[in-house]
This record gives structure tokens, C-alpha cells and sequence, in this order.
């Protein structure tokens, strides 16, 4: 009878557990400080209730960020480990120039990271709106009084009326980026398991045709 084994219970190695503690961490500090932002601009208002109130309109925003940047996070963290361990020289030496973009060091995160970021920082400034009318976020009355001064008078009011709308705009751009993150990752990964494959069969036809057969040796035959 066939034991079929659950991927699931493979051991993780050091590398991703390390990125995935680092992610996690990352995404719970990026938790942390929205709730501790609702607290400190709500001074009129218990820390339980604040973090209660901005938990039930924004718990879907709070949520979906602290993944997304935990995600990129990891993506960055991970794919870092894995191009420092897999520059072998002996091996890839001579085979440099053919897979250069194969052998390469992860760049997956590094032109994105930024611009997750800055949708995380815009989500989260536009998703404090609307915790306003619920008596949250009270010091935010004076960047809502501000902004015709800043954006105008018209988009103003297009980010006011419209803020929990292009939050989760904000939002989506954040996941997007940590599944790109992902799906780039895991091109890559099946990129270098056909190189080890491929090397792996070289060596070993290299092995068989240096070595000589043992009845020309006896017969006085050159390797």
C-alpha cells in the first residue's frame, strides 16, 4: 500500500524559517503601529476602544497589510539567502557567461519594495478617515482641514468621500506586489533546479567518458 507524504510536514530549512520569522515579525510591527497611530491621535478615547473601533471598520485593511508586507518581507529575506549560497564558483565557473541570469543574486524585491511601501503608507493615511466620524483618529480633523489647501478644494474632497474606496485600492496594489513577489520567486527557483539537474547530468557524462575501460587499459589501448 502507497503512503502518500504530506508536503506540509517536510522540515523547513534554516534559510526559510529565517525569512519566515523575519516576515512575520515585520507584519506584526507593521499591525502594531496602524493601532498605535489610532491610539495616539485618539487621546479622547480608551486605547481598548480605539483599537476595538479601528479593528471593526479597517480589520480587513490591518489584516491585509500586515500579509502583504510580511510577504515581501519574506520574498526579500529568502531569495537573499538563497543567491548567497548558490554562488559556487567551482561548480559554475566555466558555465558563468551561459547562465548568467540564471546564477545571478535575487533582485525580486529590490525595485518593488519601495513602491509597496509608499501603497502601504497611502492605504493606511486614506483607511484613518474614516475612523474620524467615529470619534477615532480626532487629530486627523486637522490634516482633513489642511488638505484643500495643500491637494485644492476638489480633490479634497475626492480623497475625503472616497477614502475607504482607494484604500483598499491601496490595498490591492500591496497584495499584488507580494504575489508578483511570489510568482517571480518561484520562476526562479524552478530556473535553478533545472540548472542543478542539467549540471548534475554533465558531471556525470563527463565522469563516464573520462574514465578509462578497464579491458583497453590491459591491452595497452590510449584513455
Amino acid at each position: 500500500m502507497m503512503i502518500l507524504r504530506n508536503p506540509f510536514q517536510r522540515p523547513l530549512s534554516y534559510n526559510a524559517r529565517k525569512a519566515l520569522l523575519k516576515g512575520v515579525i515585520v507584519g506584526a510591527v507593521t499591525a502594531a503601529v496602524y493601532l498605535t497611530v489610532v491610539v495616539v491621535t485618539t487621546p479622547n478615547l480608551p486605547p481598548s476602544v480605539a483599537i476595538n473601533a479601528a479593528l471593526t471598520v479597517n480589520g480587513i485593511i490591518i489584516v491585509g497589510l500586515a500579509v502583504g508586507v510580511g510577504i515581501q518581507i519574506f520574498v526579500s529575506s529568502y531569495s537573499k539567502g538563497l543567491g548567497c549560497g548558490l554562488h559556487d564558483k567551482r561548480r559554475y565557473n566555466q558555465k558563468d557567461k551561459k547562465h548568467k541570469g540564471i546564477r545571478r543574486i535575487f533582485s525580486i524585491s529590490n525595485g518593488r519594495t519601495g513602491s509597496s511601501g509608499g501603497s502601504t503608507a497611502i492605504s493606511s493615511f486614506l483607511s484613518f478617515f474614516s475612523l474620524v466620524p467615529l470619534g477615532c483618529c480626532g487629530s486627523w480633523l486637522f490634516i482633513l482641514s489642511a488638505l484643500p489647501a495643500v491637494f485644492g478644494g476638489t480633490l479634497s474632497v475626492v480623497l475625503i468621500e472616497y477614502s475607504t474606496f482607494l484604500s483598499y485600492i491601496g490595498l490591492a496594489v500591496v497584495i499584488g506586489f507580494a504575489a508578483l513577489s511570489v510568482m517571480r520567486l518561484r520562476r526562479e527557483l524552478n530556473k535553478r533546479r533545472m540548472l542543478a539537474t542539467k549540471l548534475k547530468f554533465s558531471d556525470t557524462d563527463s565522469e563516464n567518458i573520462e574514465t578509462p575501460v578497464p579491458g583497453d587499459v590491459e591491452r595497452g589501448h590510449p584513455n
